[in-house]
């Protein structure tokens, strides 16, 4: 899919525009960005957009994320525990402590 990205009022009315008038290329819209089918069409759009308004579109080439693939058991367990916990209101931190999930500076150190 292809994400683009405005970064000004007149860029987001020209993507807002877009979407209205090629909704069979939009994915999802999301305000100042949407999401774009990988098509040539699609592309035109976006790239029709940036040369626009230059500097105030982003255009990204993104892929779905799998979590099963990307994410080790252990985060993936943790995040479901931790949703899971009796009290909403303890950090994760606390939560993790004395535990076998891994900490949230563990995680943050480590890429997937």
């Amino acid at each position: 899919m292809l994400l683009v990205v405005t970064y000004s009022q007149a860029a987001r009315t020209t993507l807002r525009n877009i979407c209205r008038t090629h909704d069979e290329v939009v994915v999802r819209r999301l305000g100042r960005a949407a999401l774009f089918d990988e098509t040539e069409l699609a592309a035109f759009l976006a790239l029709r957009l940036r040369e626009k308004h230059d500097e105030a579109v982003q255009i990204e080439r993104t892929e779905p994320f799998n979590e099963f693939a990307a994410v080790p058991d252990a985060v993936r367990e943790a995040a479901a525990a931790y949703e899971d916990r009796e009290s909403p209101a303890t950090p994760y931190s606390k939560f993790a402590s004395g535990t076998d999930h891994p900490s949230a500076a563990e995680m943050q150190r480590r890429e997937l």
